[in-house]
């Protein structure tokens, strides 16, 4: 594994613990002395996403993740609980023959996840999730929360 810090491919793995369908490693670069951490997933066949625009790319836990922690800004969840989501969320994505899913499903599985953590961030997500143009989208999205 390269060090983040100074490049070098020299280190050592400190501890390593299960954490959901991942594995979580501290690891000390020998070279520098800092630590990191790695996480390491099965990797299944690819998927596609199909986006809003008809145009198909791969799925990227990292777009996946910066998608959420931009609605979670200034809310009381850690990286890890934002981890933890985008790991239910991946879990949850449907498995079929030609591994391709619509951004409706990954966007409904994100909004029902944050709706359990966050109602603030679940708000912020659907806004960019849904397009809103008004402020009575808000409104009505506020009132599916009081009814839950």
């Amino acid at each position: 594994m390269i060090c983040p810090f100074c490049k070098q491919d020299n280190d050592k793995v400190v501890d390593s613990r299960v954490s959901g369908t991942a594995i979580r490693r501290r690891r000390e670069c020998l070279a520098c002395g800092r630590r990191f951490t790695t996480r390491e997933y099965i990797e299944l066949q690819p998927l596609t996403v199909i986006k809003r625009s008809g145009e198909k790319q791969p799925f990227q836990r990292e777009k996946l993740i910066r998608g959420i922690m931009n609605s979670c800004k200034k809310r009381p969840l850690s990286t890890e609980d934002i981890e933890e989501l985008a790991t239910r969320v991946e879990n949850a994505l449907p498995v079929n023959d030609n591994s391709e899913v619509g951004y409706d499903t990954i966007g409904n599985l994100v909004m029902q996840e944050l709706k359990k953590l966050d109602p603030v961030a679940y708000v912020r997500f659907a806004s960019i999730y849904r397009e809103f143009k008004e402020v009575g989208e808000f409104v009505d999205q506020i009132k599916t929360l009081d009814k839950t």
